[in-house]
């Protein structure tokens, strides 16, 4: 059995879907973290000390003070968190390989498709300074494209890999803005089943209310947020 973690895991946040996975995955073990808020909108993720950590200059990272061997070890990117996490606790990421495998094509899934997907059809549809119809038409077409493929998993599946698992967690956050991306959830019924069982749980409920009072300004009008996020410069 895992040892208690005794030390709070620091977890380099913002309220985004790629934040969510992290504080569902540690609300859904019981590890204690502690937040440390990277406003992405200002520019945090420039900053030298976070660049250690996240060299990418993307939330989320943490430092867990109690890693292999009891050393502190630093992870980023939200995939590879969860894989650690998951690990670390021995809940959410099976061990059994053919269980692990089907959980990591979920996981990579998300990764490669549901999450870069949606976050250009959201710009192009939403902030984009200009109507490219080219541009929300391409994204909006392949968002529709991979909740299809997700409704096709989930007809026969509980959850995406079976049973509730890191792969669940990574894509609840992507979907909460399905309107926003131009897609309806009853067009999906499996994927709604999916989506209502999973917002049920209360460590997801805990998971995505972690920042939600944290002032964020209207990326549609906050120029300064935008040169920032769309442009990657720093303040």
């Amino acid at each position: 059995m895992p040892q208690a973690q005794t030390t709070p895991i620091d977890v380099y946040y913002w309220p985004t879907p790629n934040g969510w996975k992290v504080t569902i995955m540690l609300e859904e073990c019981g590890l204690p973290y502690e937040i440390k808020l990277i406003n992405i909108g200002k520019g945090d993720q420039f900053e030298p000390s976070f660049l250690k950590i996240s060299p990418n200059n993307r939330i989320p990272a943490i430092i867990d003070h109690e890693g292999p061997g009891g050393m502190p070890i630093s992870v980023f990117e939200s995939g590879a968190i969860l894989q650690y996490l998951g690990r670390k606790t021995g809940k959410f990421y099976p061990s059994e390989e053919r269980k692990r495998v089907a959980v990591e094509e979920w996981l990579f899934w998300q990764m490669g498709g549901l999450g870069p997907m949606s976050g250009q059809a959201n710009h192009f549809r939403n902030y984009a300074p200009e109507k490219i119809e080219y541009g929300i038409n391409r994204y909006t077409n392949e968002v529709n494209r991979l909740y299809g493929v997700m409704n096709r998993q989930l007809a026969d599946h509980e959850y995406l890999a079976g049973d509730y698992s890191i792969a669940d967690m990574a894509s609840i956050g992507w979907m909460k803005s399905a309107e926003r991306l131009g897609q309806n959830l009853n067009d999906f019924p499996h994927v709604k089943r999916w989506y209502d069982a999973v917002l049920a749980r209360p460590a997801v409920d805990r998971g995505l209310a972690v920042g939600s009072d944290v002032p964020r300004s209207n990326l549609a009008t906050d120029k300064d947020a935008q040169a920032v996020l769309f442009g990657q410069k720093a303040r």
